[in-house]
């Protein structure tokens, strides 16, 4: 039995449980070769009696390199260069195990994404970071790469039917219910708003339609909801969209950006004389929304913290290779309401996410 002067062991463990060492192992570090039943007594007894498992033993007896790869867009680059920035930072602070760190890139969300994935997977990583757009088409292929022994982790969006085994988000659906009662407060009675999303084929995106609609339904039934345009990340689409959206009779007094796609639809707005005259709840931040901000011209935006995401789910991933669990398998973070009042706060989150505009925007 366990020794009470001292934190239990796999040899514990496996005493109480009556099964080998080798099979506790297996279990606390997900291998292969025992039932999922007996797995799943292990890891309820090591919960049990606190097991903490030795980190720097573990590392000596991998006694390699973790491999990990993160697969993830260029466009859009101020959301997804912090990410990568956060994924890199955890990278680096890593103690007491060795982690290399490659990066697979493609073109957006829903282009390229799945030939991205499988290239990398080619390549055998103990761990791959991806961001799933369309969830039920990786369904398979995550799956696929979980029973080759490569543990993938979702950042961005999530694919929870698939085998992956954790996530981390911003709480789209709460983001959501902030956009849509932001929006609530700031128009008149009998007013319409619109939002301009990705694909709903993405969970990020339907959840955040979930709770932008859920809470004008409660909050706001007054406040009418416009059919949702998607643009499918395309910026040249964004752009089409609004302009046309814009151009009806009556148009739209309230615009919620989903997506942190939303230089085209502001290039629209500004063209057509619009901003300022409609108002608009964004998403993430770059200058060139910070200025608007600034200028009251847009009310506010929602901060998905990407270079938070990234970090976290390096660390994630990292853990269940170490340990072969993760405490957590779903985080979903805050997202933090920028204004007027305190956009001078996120002067690090801006410099994080400074770049030219993307040559593909329009």
């Amino acid at each position: 039995m366990a020794n009470s002067s001292k934190p239990p062991g796999i040899r514990e463990i496996a005493e109480i449980l009556r099964v080998s060492i080798g099979t506790v192992d297996r279990a606390l570090h997900g291998r292969t070769g025992i039932s999922d039943r007996t797995r799943a007594r292990v890891l309820k007894k090591a919960e049990e009696l606190g097991y903490q498992p030795n980190l720097a033993a573990r590392a000596l007896k991998l006694n390699r390199t973790l491999s990990i790869a993160a697969v993830l867009p260029r466009h859009i680059s101020h959301f997804f260069d912090p990410l990568r920035q956060g994924i890199r930072d955890a990278a680096a602070a890593t103690v007491r195990v060795s982690a290399s760190l490659q990066f697979h890139d493609y073109s957006r969300v829903g282009v390229g994404d799945l030939d991205a994935l499988q290239r990398a997977a080619k390549k055998e990583y103990d761990g791959i970071i991806f961001l799933p757009g369309d969830s039920r088409s990786f369904d398979p292929l995550i799956g696929k790469i979980s029973q080759a022994g490569t543990a993938v982790m979702c950042v961005g969006s999530d694919a929870p039917g698939s085998a992956r085994i954790g996530s981390v988000t911003v709480d789209a659906v709460v983001s959501g219910g902030i956009a849509a009662e932001l929006l609530s407060i700031s128009l008149p009675d009998r007013a319409s708003v619109a939002m301009i999303t990705g694909e709903l084929s993405t969970m990020d995106h339907a959840e955040k339609l979930r709770g932008f609609a859920a809470t004008l339904a409660v909050q706001a039934p007054h406040i009418s909801l416009l059919p949702v345009l998607e643009s499918h990340e395309n910026p040249r689409e964004a752009y089409r969209l609004t302009r046309a959206l814009m151009q009806r009779k009556p148009r739209p007094d309230g615009l919620y950006l989903s997506t942190a796609n939303s230089l085209p639809v502001l290039q629209a707005l500004s063209e057509l004389g619009m901003l300022g005259k409609v108002r608009i709840v964004a998403t993430d931040l770059f200058r060139q929304l910070a200025s608007l901000i600034e200028a009251g011209l847009v009310l506010a935006s929602l901060h998905q913290r990407p270079s938070t995401q990234g970090k976290l789910a390096f660390e994630t991933l990292l853990q269940y290779l170490l340990e072969g669990r993760v405490p957590q398998r779903v985080i979903r973070l805050a997202p933090h309401i920028v204004l007027r009042s305190n956009v001078s706060l996120f002067s690090a989150q801006l410099a994080a996410a400074d770049h030219e505009p993307e040559s593909d925007s329009l």
